[in-house]
């Protein structure tokens, strides 16, 4: 599926939309309603009938929600959207800025009392109980209600129902059978009789299959009961998984037959209260059934990447790699001759990207910003906001491929011309806090918080930071954004080894330039050092295998061992990705890859 370039929504239409969700809050007797970007699941990516937030406001971004009231309508985003929600939405809808300003306290200021409705399948249990408590001692109730923009939406797209597929065992490292039986141990030895898995990456890896419900995310939109037994039962479409065979274990039922079948459960029922729907946990209350609290058993394991599943991101990652360095040595070349646009470097990667002829997808909507748009975090480029590249700027590139071994992402910011002095400082400061990840040896039980802030150092001196977290967690031919671990304040799970992680600190300077630098990287066990305590330590090992633009380095700015890891890493990347090269690419990529001193 190639990238689109069309908007879902312009800002002209939001007014009237707005005006049209608000008839509806009054018909209902609401004094607001909640409008999430969320589908059942709470995938970061969702289908285009599930866009309701960008079909309601224009705003594209993959996280945020709008809170609509009578008098007004206030965007939550994080400050990875500040600027773009500025650009894509209208003046009857207010950004509010998270974590700045918290839903439960924005709606105790503008509402003395009344009552918010929202879909109880697009909020979590989790997300709507703090809420509530918030909510407690003031005269705002919350109400579930269907889903008023459903009404208002003439052409909504249809449900996606794309056949499922088989992962072969050679790529997930072991059989669904084994990781059922498993899981079912952990529910026995807890003393629940099943769980509500509501994740599809959750569901796909369990049961060893992927789909193509998820523009660039191979998943298969589904619920599932698993029972402590190991046995599972599957809530979709069951036209889709007519081309794979399931093992007798496994059976697939309608959507439609989910809630008979929560209520017809015995508990204790375990569900995460951090992605069940609401919904869930008000059908079985209703039926009576006991509820567990607790995490969803897949997510664990899934982010721990057995030794088949490293072995394939390796072998992915270099195939990437060569990819890369094609498609950079095509605008070393190009780039300087002016003529290009931002729409011409997606087509451009992509079709490298294909060349492969192992790419199932790539794994997300490709990121290339030139001057300004880089400063936008998550830019997408449009046919209206295509950006010329010209020389001297920079441009900023964050992409990756969904291959049957792995999942890759990698972004470099790229020169075009001669840089200035301040943006070759400031991608060295960046890179240092790269380097400062990659490097970090860590005691076994620290989690990501612990490590985010060494990336961030070298800019605090100069007074810069960046506002989103250092890394995310990476799935294997699955989600590109994968729990629970990540590189953030935010972060709660311990770093433990097989977790697939990005390093990708930035720097961002609104109307002028961003910079990021983004390897992925695996949790590992480090070597015991002469003169150490024994003590069990981790550290990463780095995946992504493509140079980093040395135009913007300023080699006096680093210390001895930070240009050592540089040229080091050039040494490993002209080893890995140098295999099957067209001759322009590797005669760039040897220069690309020179020591510096």
């Amino acid at each position: 599926m190639l990238q689109s370039f069309e908007v879902i929504a312009s800002p002209e239409q939001g007014p009237p939309r707005l005006a049209a969700l608000r008839k509806e809050i009054a018909r209902e007797g609401l004094a607001g309603f909640l409008v999430p970007r969320a589908d059942w699941h709470q995938c970061e990516c969702v289908a285009p009938c599930d866009e309701r937030l960008a079909w309601l406001t224009g705003f594209t971004g993959s996280a945020g929600f709008c809170a609509v009231l009578g008098d007004v309508a206030g965007i939550f985003v994080d400050g990875r959207y500040s600027v773009q929600v500025g650009e894509q939405v209208a003046a009857e809808f207010t950004p509010i800025s998270l974590p700045d300003t918290r839903l439960g306290d924005w709606l105790a200021e503008k509402l003395e009392s009344g009552i918010v409705g929202f879909d109880p399948w697009l909020h979590t249990v989790d997300e709507i109980g703090k809420l509530e408590a918030r909510l407690e001692k003031t005269g705002i109730v919350l109400q579930p209600t269907e889903n008023l923009i459903d009404r208002i939406w003439p052409d909504k797209p249809e449900r996606p129902a794309e056949p499922v597929q088989s992962h072969p065992e050679e790529f997930a490292g072991e059989s669904d059978s084994a990781k059922r039986a498993r899981l079912g141990r952990e529910l026995q030895n807890a003393g629940h009789k099943a769980a509500v898995i509501t994740l599809p990456d959750s569901i796909c890896w369990m049961l060893n299959i992927r789909g193509a419900d998820i523009p660039r995310i191979p998943i298969v939109q589904a619920f599932a009961i698993l029972f402590s037994d190991g046995a599972v039962r599957i809530f979709s479409d069951p036209a889709k998984f007519t081309s794979i065979d399931l093992d007798a274990a496994v059976t697939v039922a309608h959507w439609d037959e989910f809630e008979a079948s929560l209520r017809d459960l015995q508990g204790p029922v375990r569900i995460d209260k951090a992605w069940a729907p609401v919904a869930v946990s008000q059908i079985l209350e209703a039926a009576g059934i006991e509820i567990v609290h607790a995490e969803d058993p897949c997510i664990l394991p899934k982010a721990c990447k057995n030794q088949t599943e490293i072995s394939g991101a390796r072998d992915a990652h270099s195939r990437d790699a060569a990819a890369m360095c094609e498609f950079l040595a095509w605008l070393a070349d190009e780039g300087p001759k002016g003529g290009l646009t931002e729409i011409d470097v997606v087509r451009s990667l992509e079709e490298f990207r294909r060349a492969t002829n192992a790419l199932r997808d790539i794994s997300f909507e490709t990121i290339a910003g030139f001057g300004p748009h880089g400063a936008v975090v998550h830019y997408r480029v449009t046919n209206a906001t295509n950006s010329d590249i010209e020389p001297n700027g920079l441009l900023l590139v964050d992409s990756g491929g969904q291959y049957l071994d792995g999942t890759t992402d990698v972004t470099r910011t790229v020169a075009i011309g001669t840089p200035t002095q301040e943006q070759r400082e400031c991608f060295t400061r960046v890179l240092q806090g790269m380097i400062a990840i990659s490097r970090v040896r860590w005691p076994t039980g620290r989690i990501g918080r612990d490590i985010d802030v060494l990336a961030r150092i070298p800019l605090w001196r100069a007074g810069q930071d960046y506002d989103h977290g250092t890394g995310h967690g990476v799935g294997c031919y699955l989600s590109v954004h994968e729990g629970p671990q990540r590189l953030a304040k935010a972060s709660h799970v311990p770093l433990q080894p097989g977790m697939i992680l990005s390093n990708e600190p930035g720097y961002y300077r609104e109307g002028a330039f961003g910079i990021r630098i983004e390897n992925l990287v695996a949790v590992r066990e480090a070597p015991a050092l002469p003169g150490g305590d024994e003590r069990a330590m981790l550290e990463f090992e780095t995946l992504t295998q493509v140079p980093i633009d040395l135009t913007l380095v300023e080699p006096r700015m680093m210390a001895p061992d930070e240009r050592d890891w540089l040229n080091q890493y050039h040494e490993s990347v002209l080893t890995n990705a140098s295999k099957g090269l067209s001759p322009r690419a590797l005669a760039w990529l040897d220069t690309a890859t020179r020591p510096i001193s």
